[in-house]
């Protein structure tokens, strides 16, 4: 049975155990319905060879050794993954177009008594949704930003928020990256089309007749672009601008970034593009900063000398009053819950 996919709030409702990707790990790594498995069907290297066939030599070969391969490869996740599930089990598998991949396994499952279905059009009748809901379609959601320089807390204050009950979207986590030139985290950011998914499934799962909360951001995180629809919300958007003293500020990096700053040759690295901004004598010493460990004393110098006056001059682009001001003393969790009310208060 094909499932045909109406919206990507439905989605998230779907009653099934478990989401099968069965193609390759390439498709699969780019983007994949998220909390979808992969249990591919084809390796890339598989599906290359039978690609081949099919283009060079004869397409009955072609079709005859990919069903050979999928054969062994369904065998493999029947005695492996799949080994523990039992008679009720009941999984929604897709492939790229919804064709002979996820068929083909499908009916090996449904042979062994699963109910199974399929997802009509594959992934790419997915992939419609998200750019529906990201490129065409207005968003519907009420956003609010919190706004304010670098090492305001924002992203905390957002995961504080999220814990009281607020609906958040954290794009920095989405995006694995903190926004910044030192704002990389290990293992690298997503494919643009898997922070799409990560983003588009997050706002179908949110009430559209409540605030939205989310950072104040430039329309790139890291590599990656922010979606014309969010992007065109963001900037039309209501905002709360946090204020906080520079020391506090820099004691908040120094904790925030604190996994970077046990790599001083890292820190060094990342620092070095600045040269073209600061010049080279500065960077140095920001370098000699991070060497000698003197890592407040770095945060504020960065934050006074580059950090601030880009944001003073997007602010300046602005042009928009926020909704109200909040001016913190320090950045420890207690203060910061204590500014939870204002905030939920001014978005009304």
């Amino acid at each position: 049975m094909a499932l045909k996919l109406t919206s990507l709030a439905a989605l998230a409702a779907l009653p099934f155990d478990e989401i099968i990707d069965v193609r390759a790990p390439s498709e699969y790594a780019e983007d994949h319905i998220p909390g979808a498995i992969n249990l591919p069907v084809l390796s890339d290297d598989e599906r290359a060879i039978v690609g081949t066939i099919y283009v060079q030599q004869d397409r009955f070969l072609a079709r005859k050794t990919g069903a050979a391969l999928v054969a062994r490869n369904a065998a493999a996740h029947l005695e492996g993954p799949l080994a523990d599930k039992d008679g009720g089990w009941r999984p929604l598998i897709y492939c790229w177009r919804g064709g002979q991949r996820s068929g083909s396994f499908a009916s090996i499952l449904a042979q062994v008594g699963w109910r199974v279905d399929l997802i009509e059009g594959g992934y790419k009748s997915y992939r419609r949704l998200v750019v529906g809901a990201l490129y065409d379609d207005p968003l519907p959601h009420r956003l609010i930003l919190l706004d304010g320089g670098t090492g305001t807390a924002k992203t905390r204050l957002l995961a504080r928020l999220a814990e009281a009950g607020a609906q958040v979207i954290d794009l920095e986590a989405m995006a694995a990256h903190r926004g910044s030139l030192l704002g990389g985290r290990p293992g690298g950011q997503p494919a643009q089309k898997a922070f799409e998914s990560r983003l588009a499934m997050a706002l179908a799962r949110l009430d559209p007749a409540r605030p939205v909360f989310l950072e104040a951001e430039s329309n790139k995180i890291g590599r990656l672009i922010l979606p014309p629809s969010l992007w065109q919300a963001m900037m039309a958007a209501d905002h709360v601008t946090l204020d906080a003293p520079l020391a506090a500020r820099a004691r908040y990096l120094c904790r925030a970034y604190a996994d970077l700053l046990a790599d001083a040759d890292l820190l060094c690295s990342k620092l070095a593009p600045l040269k073209t901004y600061h010049g080279a004598e500065r960077v140095a010493l920001w370098q000699d900063m991070a060497r000698g460990g003197d890592f407040e004393a770095l945060a504020a110098d960065l934050v006074e000398r580059h950090y601030d006056p880009r944001y003073i001059k997007a602010q300046s682009r602005q042009g928009r009053a926020p909704l109200t001001r909040i001016t913190l003393g320090g950045l420890e969790d207690a203060e910061l819950d204590a500014a939870l009310g204002q905030i939920t208060a001014a978005a009304g």
